[in-house]
């Protein structure tokens, strides 16, 4: 029994590892364990394991954002600690034709835009969909990265799985779909994926090493309230983005970087209408999978009623016993075209719903600049036509309603990639829009640290006078010499529209010194088009100023990835 001083240290030293990390340790604990421990034979499992290491799997991934890449890495970590053969590759560099030598299968991969592949990882798609292959011996598994907010949800994943079990694959685990907070799914996956292979490749009985951590219980969660919610755009702007202050009675353990997670709840005039259309009492008791409560609780905090999933349409046909088109709709919508038969059969569709998913936001604000007891996020309100109606945001518009004093319950969703660097490092900012974000945390947090490395920011927004954010802050930073450069992208106020990366190919000189000089890029926004505009200018720049062909000048970029010098954070 370890004694309460050591556990102490032991707590002390995991406070601020991450699930996947946490993992990692398990695994290699339980590693250092199974060399010591003899089985009832009097064999040590570390020879045990001998007639597991017979067995090999490999792990590819898919990423453009680098997720998919990191679950894969820390599960090949455990993986070998548990005595197993791990081969893992990115699906751009592993060679298609192995499919048919591979025994276990394990495909980490996220979805991009609308519905489609990673960009690395298109060949691999494209050959699964466009060849007829025979797999009967291969097991595998899919780990599905997604976005619940876009209507093609962990399509890519969704497809290879399709594919797999087409060309007769055995499906060792069922495909894990994950939404942006997506450690705690990821982490179950993983126990799984271990423990079956375990237990399948194992010749005889024998002793394992301890199992794998259970799901975690939680993240810690802050209870806060607003202190400030003012819109940024000023008016006439076509755009609301909303600068919001929360306050805690306890510091809050973040850096500049990271994001915080929120839940929101539904707005109660729809849950309302809800109730009327399907003539359900409101305060009826239902148990679904993972939670309990009345009607109208369930439908205002805990599960998601915007924007089903298709996969949800399809239960709901399914339990009306209707033809409906395979599609995403609000249940309101739902209700309303497709009605339920009665209250009876509306409990059953309240029971396929799924929990609300968490909406990340970037912190723009700076412990060392604002305090420990106050977080800051920039939101902007997302407004589409739906059914010819007006529609928000779900969060985006239950953030921007939310007034000053309300209550809200948050938690700090660590990145330990999208970090600033060292303090007498240059950085170079690219965040048109919202990704300004986590630039006005970095700038503040280098003031207030007094950071000796130069500051470069770009910014882009539609108008000069309506939408420039935190215009009064920005320009105080150039006025104390904290930012370097500003250079300032507004793409309606002239004939010719003018983007972020116009104003990077105009200083491409300069710009490609501060790199070639050791300066980390760091890119916030939106991923479509920007951050592929974005890269290819980069690229443009390197080859045109540093004398590179379009190959050398791909290879310098990757080597300022494998650095930790070209970080992004796109959505």
């Amino acid at each position: 029994m370890i004694g309460e001083a050591r556990l102490n240290q032991l707590h002390a030293f995991l406070k601020d590892y991450s699930t996947e990390e946490l993992i990692w340790v398990n695994g290699y604990l339980s590693g250092l364990v199974a060399k010591e421990k003899p089985n009832g034979n009097g064999v040590t499992s570390t020879a045990a394991h001998a007639a597991v290491t017979a067995k090999k799997l490999t792990l590819l991934f898919g990423t453009e954002t680098g997720n998919s890449k990191k679950l894969a890495t820390n599960l090949a970590a455990v993986a070998k600690k548990k005595g197993l053969q791990v081969k893992l590759a990115d699906v751009s560099q592993y060679r298609i034709t192995d499919l048919s030598k591979e025994e276990y299968l394990f495909v980490v991969i996220s979805t991009q835009g609308e519905g489609e592949p990673p960009i690395p990882a298109k060949k691999f798609y494209d050959y699964l969909h466009e060849n007829e292959l025979k797999l009967p011996n291969l097991k595998y598994s899919v780990l599905a990265l997604g976005d619940s907010s876009y209507p093609m949800f962990c399509k890519t994943g969704e497809d290879v799985d399709a594919r797999l079990k087409a060309f007769g694959a055995t499906e060792v685990v069922p495909i894990q779909k994950c939404d942006v907070d997506y450690e705690d799914d990821a982490a179950v996956w993983f126990e799984k994926v271990i423990q079956v292979i375990e237990q399948k490749a194992t010749a005889a009985p024998v002793e394992t090493a301890a199992p794998l951590a259970k799901k975690p219980t939680g993240k810690k969660h802050y209870h806060g309230t607003v202190l400030t919610n003012v819109n940024l755009n000023d008016r006439g702007s076509n755009k609301a983005t909303f600068h919001i202050e929360i306050g805690t009675d306890e510091p809050i353990a973040y850096e500049p970087g990271d994001t915080i997670g929120i839940v929101p709840g539904n707005r109660a005039e729809v849950v309302d209408r809800i109730i009327s259309i399907t003539g359900i009492a409101a305060d009826k008791i239902i148990v679904t999978a993972k939670a309990e409560g009345t009607v109208r609780e369930l439908l205002l905090h805990n599960l998601n009623i915007c924007y089903l999933l298709s996969s949800t349409v399809k239960k709901y046909a399914t339990i009306t016993q209707q033809e409906i088109p395979d599609t995403r709709m609000d249940l309101v919508d739902l209700l309303r075209i497709y009605p339920v038969k009665d209250a009876a059969q509306f409990e059953d569709v309240v029971k396929i719903l799924m929990p609300i998913a968490p909406r990340l936001y970037s912190v723009s604000s700076s412990p060392a600049a604002h305090g420990e007891n106050e977080i800051h996020i920039t939101v902007a309100k997302d407004a589409f036509l739906s059914q010819d109606e007006q529609r928000f945001g779900l969060c985006s518009a239950f953030l921007g309603d939310l007034p000053v004093g309300a209550p809200l319950t948050f938690y700090v969703h660590k990145d330990k990639n999208f970090k600033l660097p060292a303090a007498d490092k240059d950085v170079i900012m690219i965040g048109p829009g919202t990704g300004v974000a986590p630039f006005r945390s970095f700038i503040s947090e280098r003031d207030a640290t007094g950071a000796s490395g130069r500051n470069w920011f770009f910014f882009g927004e539609q108008h000069f006078v309506t939408d420039f954010l935190y215009q009064t802050e920005m320009q105080n930073f150039v006025q104390t010499g904290v930012l370097t450069h500003i250079d300032l992208a507004f793409s309606r106020d002239q004939q010719e529209k003018i983007y972020v990366q116009h104003r990077m190919q105009q200083k491409a000189a300069e710009l490609f010194s501060w790199i070639d000089g050791g300066a980390s890029i760091y890119v916030s926004g939106k991923k479509d088009p920007m951050s592929k505009d974005v890269e290819a200018t980069l690229l443009n720049i390197i080859a045109t100023e540093g004398k590179k062909t379009a190959d050398e000048a791909k290879a310098y970029l990757e080597q300022l990835k494998k650095e930790g010098r070209y970080e992004k954070d796109v959505y």
